[in-house]
């Protein structure tokens, strides 16, 4: 076996017949499953020894993916009992993304030998694989020196089609995997994962939801489901895989090494989003200190046996790891950050004392994320805050004036938005937005009334709203995007209607933010909260 690593094969064959010859010798001496892993230049970089049944390859560390389309590697090996090619091997073809993978088919004592081949489909469907039917070994008519090139080229062409309307950065595959509630909340909460990749500029391929009856420690979903999983993120071409649900550190290696693809969940995603949009001062701090208190128990290394701090037999040495290092220096940016955060933190208080001494009312403006709170701000005080239908495209606090008749007036903060599953790490490091809740008289709290799920989103805000000690404050529900809910009524008369129940029901308010005349009911509702013994006047 070990003299087979000599051999060498002619770039444009598979695999030679002298080749195949000696490998079924080999097999049927020693009642085993034997393989060889050839390069595209014909030379032999791995062999395998396995059992009756079959045989198991070792990682390829050697031939990383990356951004390849396949890697670089074909397998032949032998079948003791004339099987064909089995389940198992369109696993190995398919998760390890294959070049060719060849079955010689051989009965012991007769020199006779076939072979069967499969590749990958570039069809974007269930088969992964296109097996051909068994064929004589000599009769075999394949040139690989060109079959590798156009196969690549296929799956290139039915990988990347540009998808028109979308300007992805990255192309993901979306993944649910819970044992909680029922399938349409987890098909809703993936529905709200799609948005968050929008926002993140990633292009949503596919989703995947399964309900297992327990979780995989080492995957969350099954081995099964998973291999599912790479065979459509191969043939849609996607870079990465988003998980709804936290995952552990130990589960983003195991998928990774699995998969050999991006692997991040739905607090990462979050925190990109968060990363990318925070533009005051403020923002950008608390993102980064959230973003190093995500990652501090997620670094890896090489395990305690490396540590050169434990002390005693064995930890006698140079010093810190590299691991040790970077754990020490995120941690010094992390107490960094948060003084910087309180300094930043009297700053604010000493301008929200001056607005309570001034006897100036204010009123916080809270809901769901992407529920028009910002165009809200805008239409109220004439004000241009930076609005746009996405996820979080408010991340840093706003604060305008309100006018009202009679010289007075309120102030109005503009916060981040609510959603479900927001990493607590973030909650806590928002100081700012909840310093402006706290703060607040009246937290006007904005819904989008044509949202399907704008009940859901109501008992998500106030369940957070709870948990940060601020269910008691006087709040005002308004159901915004009145414009979307009037096209509602020719489409779907149930939803509607179920929306001005609820609104009267909650003593809420239906406007538009984009139609100031829709604002004058919100507005007097404003004026007779706070100053309730004057005759309401709007300008």
């Amino acid at each position: 076996m070990e003299r087979l690593y000599r051999r060498r094969v002619p770039v444009a064959e598979f695999c030679t017949h002298e080749l195949a010859t000696r490998l079924v010798e080999i097999s049927s001496d020693i009642r085993r499953q034997v393989g060889i892993l050839i390069n595209r230049y014909g030379v032999v970089e791995y062999v395998i020894c396995g059992d009756e049944k079959g045989l198991v390859i070792p990682e390829l560390r050697d031939y990383p993916l990356g951004k390849r389309t396949l890697r670089g590697l074909r397998l032949i090996h032998t079948h003791l009992r004339n099987e064909r090619i089995s389940e198992d091997d369109i696993t190995d073809l398919s998760l390890l993304r294959l070049d060719l993978l060849a079955v010689l088919l051989f009965t012991p004592g007769r020199p006779h030998i076939s072979a069967q081949l499969a590749r990958l489909s570039p069809a974007q469907g269930e088969t992964a694989a296109i097996v051909d039917p068994v064929t004589p070994l000599e009769r075999v008519d394949l040139d690989f020196a060109h079959f590798i090139p156009e196969l690549e080229a296929e799956l290139e062409r039915s990988t990347r089609a540009p998808v028109k309307g979308v300007d992805a950065v990255e192309r993901a595959i979306l993944i649910s995997v819970t044992i909680d509630g029922t399938r349409h909340e987890a098909e809703d909460s993936i529905a709200e994962l799609r948005e968050l990749a929008r926002t993140a500029q990633v292009e949503a391929l596919d989703t995947f939801i399964q309900r297992p009856r327990n979780l995989n420690p080492r995957f969350l979903m099954g081995e099964g489901k998973m291999r599912d999983v790479v065979i459509r993120a191969l043939q849609r071409g996607a870079t990465m895989l988003i998980f709804d649900q936290e995952l552990t550190p130990a589960q983003i290696r195991s998928i990774s090494a699995m998969t050999e693809l991006k692997v991040i969940d739905r607090s990462q995603l979050i925190l990109d989003i968060f990363a990318r949009r925070a533009k005051s001062l403020d923002g950008k701090v608390q993102v980064e200190l959230a973003q190093l208190k995500y990652l501090l128990p997620r670094l890896t290394g090489r395990g305690v046996q490396m540590s050169r701090l434990m002390g005693g037999i064995g930890g006698r040495g140079p010093g810190e790891t590299k691991l040790e290092t970077d754990r020490r220096r995120i941690r010094d940016r992390i107490a960094s950050l948060e003084r910087e955060l309180k300094d930043l933190s009297r700053g604010r208080d000493q301008r929200r004392r001056q607005r309570v001494k001034a006897g100036v009312p204010i009123i916080s403006i809270v809901g769901y994320t992407n529920a028009g709170k910002s165009t809200l701000l805008n239409a109220l005080t004439r004000s241009e805050v930076f609005t746009e239908d996405l996820l979080f495209a408010t991340l840093d606090t706003s604060t305008r004036r309100l006018r009202f008749p009679r010289e007075r007036e309120v102030i109005i903060t503009d916060t981040v938005g609510f959603i479900r599953s927001l990493p607590k790490s973030l909650m806590g490091a928002f100081k700012a937005t909840l310093e402006e809740m706290r703060d607040a008289d009246l937290l006007l709290h904005v819904v989008d009334g044509s949202n399907l799920r704008f009940e859901d989103q109501i008992a998500q805000v106030e369940r957070i709203l709870d948990e940060l000690g601020l269910g008691d404050k006087p709040h005002l529900l308004v159901f915004n995007k009145s414009d979307l809910l009037t096209e509602m009524k020719k489409t779907d008369t149930v939803a509607f209607l179920k929306v001005r129940q609820i609104a009267r029901t909650r003593h809420g308010l239906t406007v538009s933010a984009r139609d100031r005349k829709s604002l004058a009911p919100l507005v007097q509702e404003l004026q007779r909260r706070f100053w309730p013994e004057e005759e309401s006047l709007i300008d």
